[in-house]
C-alpha cells in the first residue's frame, strides 16, 4: 500500500483487490485494527445496514419492557 499526501494529512491507497473483497465504496468508513503483529482493515457498517438491523427488532420487546413517552418523562 502506498502512503500519499492529501492536503495536510496522509492517506493510504488501498489495492483494488482489497476494495472489492471488502465491498468498499467511496465515502465508506473503515477501521484499521491491530490483530497480533498484523493490521486488519474492517469496513464500518453503512447507515442503511444499521437501520436494517434495527428494523429486525421492531415490535419484539415484551410489552412489560416497552417504554412509553409518559414513562420516560416521569420523575
Amino acid at each position: 500500500m502506498q502512503i500519499a499526501k492529501w492536503g495536510n494529512s496522509l492517506a493510504v491507497r488501498l489495492p483494488a483487490e482489497l476494495v472489492r473483497k471488502l465491498g468498499l465504496k467511496e465515502g465508506d468508513q473503515i477501521d484499521l485494527v491491530k490483530d497480533g503483529g498484523r493490521f486488519k482493515v474492517q469496513r464500518q457498517p453503512r447507515a442503511d445496514e444499521v437501520l436494517d438491523g434495527l428494523r429486525r427488532f421492531r415490535g419484539k420487546l415484551p410489552a412489560a419492557e416497552r417504554l412509553t413517552r409518559d414513562a420516560a418523562h416521569e420523575r
